[in-house]
């Protein structure tokens, strides 16, 4: 996501830092790499040009001291790049009733966010309701209906009926015991006079507290002409930017939303569930730097877990009695994340870690097998796991696990090193919040494992 643009920002910062004297040929070179960094991620060439002569103009002032210089260089550079990313404006509910109204072209995955972000609502304690009101595309509504029903969420479709406003009509009673209901509309190949018609009448009628808009990374500075289309007509209150994970246009859809300030809410980062966080520049461009964004991974964790699978964690850190499931349900929750590169970027220092490609599906592999293994377990050995740690009883206890799973005896080994890492981890914090999740010094005590590889067995 955007990798070569932090790569070249972060150099650029290194040498402007580094450097005895900015002269005129080392500004220079600062300025060619950067201009060809920002227009590869189709950020708008104007605000290209407008920021690197601020840069060319602070360096070559010779009012300015050297020191002085270099630091209101780095500062001018983040500032802008801040700037150009657009304010933060999170998005928030109401305490009593929330009703968001999504629109899009076909194919921007429209269906995929709504159920992605009833799963993200949903984990923190909202209760989520999805309507399918797109009757042109018999597949939206049977898509949304499938990820529903596989993510645990409520919804409210009708694969029959061909009269959106009658869909929404026919369950208006019922959908009053939601706090948040989502809200799924007609695409188009374009912006037509027949689609913002459809949409303003049921805007209309359901009378939302949001109305956002969700387009594709790779629609680059198209963005700022389709937002500006749907803002002027239908006013969206916002925007949700697909397919981060896999384009350099990134840069052009995010900076055109930002021209037409139309606050981007959220940004999806891949196709599993829990892959879409909130939009927060700071935070981004902090990751793109390399510098690690620890809050938006505490925000994926308690996407992952809910608040009341945290709220049992919570029991077990305080009790300091965790079971063999606790740490299989961790470890699953880990998982659930999307992979270690998503992970990694998110940790200070873990940036530029290797990790092995397939370290994820053997994960799942072990996980599988420790399901079996606590099948074939006493109900007091896996609530006391130092039972197969025992000097007398401990190996024939596992012989016998082993046999009944159908496992090594090295994979009950492994779950044990598990149970281990996680109970030294218990003992060094001081709390757990399950508002918070995990604290800064928790996760950098994780890091430092990860990266030693010798507890935090991936």
């Amino acid at each position: 996501m955007l990798e070569r643009l932090g790569q070249v920002i972060k150099k650029a910062t290194d040498k402007i830092a580094n450097a005895i004297f900015l002269d005129k040929n080392l500004v220079d070179t600062i300025i060619r790499d950067l201009q060809r960094a920002l227009i590869e991620a189709d950020i708008n060439t104007l605000l290209v040009k407008e920021l690197t002569d601020k840069i060319k103009k602070t360096a070559l002032d010779e009012r300015i001291k050297e020191i002085e210089k270099k630091e209101h260089i780095i500062k001018l550079l983040h500032d802008k790049l801040i700037n150009i990313l657009g304010e933060y404006k999170p998005l928030k509910l109401k305490k009593e009733k929330n009703i968001i109204l999504f629109l899009g072209l076909y194919g921007v995955g429209k269906t995929t966010t709504i159920a992605k972000l009833g799963n993200y609502f949903a984990k923190r304690g909202n209760k989520v309701a999805l309507v399918g009101l797109d009757v042109h595309r018999p597949a939206a509504s049977e898509q949304l209906k499938q990820l529903a029903e596989k993510n645990k969420l409520n919804y409210f479709i009708d694969l029959e009926e061909k009269d959106a406003l009658k869909i929404w009509e026919n369950n208006k009673k019922e959908l009053e015991k939601y706090n948040l209901i989502l809200v799924d509309t007609a695409g188009r190949h374009m912006l037509d006079k027949e689609l913002l018609n459809e949409i303003k009448s049921l805007s209309s009628e359901i009378k939302p507290t949001e109305s956002i808009l969700v387009m594709p990374a790779d629609i680059g500075q198209a963005a700022k002409k389709q937002a500006k289309e749907f803002k002027d007509v239908i006013n969206i209150s916002g925007v949700i930017i697909t397919r981060m994970d896999s384009t350099a246009k990134a840069g052009g859809a995010l900076t055109a939303c930002a021209e037409t300030q139309a606050s981007v809410y959220f940004i999806g980062t891949g196709e599993k569930i829990n892959d879409i966080e909130e939009f927060n520049p700071e935070r981004f461009l902090s990751r793109l730097l390399g510098m690690g964004d620890l809050e938006s991974l505490i925000e994926k964790i308690k996407s992952a877990t809910g608040k009341d699978e945290q709220e049992k964690m919570q029991k077990a850190l305080e009790s300091g009695k965790l079971s063999l499931q606790d740490v299989i349900e961790q470890v699953k929750s880990m998982n659930s994340l999307g992979g270690f590169d998503k992970i990694k970027s998110m940790v200070p220092g873990l940036g530029n870690a290797k990790i092995p490609e397939n370290a994820l599906e053997n994960q799942e592999t072990k996980i599988a097998k420790w399901e079996h293994i606590l099948k074939s377990m006493t109900k007091q050995e896996k609530e006391n796991p130092d039972l197969l740690k025992d000097s007398k009883t401990g190996n024939s206890r596992i012989n016998r696990i082993a046999k009944g799973a159908g496992v090594a005896n090295s994979d009950i080994r492994s779950l044990i090193k598990q149970y281990d890492m996680l109970n030294e981890m218990i003992k060094s914090q001081t709390e757990f919040d399950p508002e918070k999740g995990m604290s800064q010094k928790q996760m950098m005590k994780m890091a430092k494992k990860f990266m030693k590889g010798k507890k935090l067995k991936f």
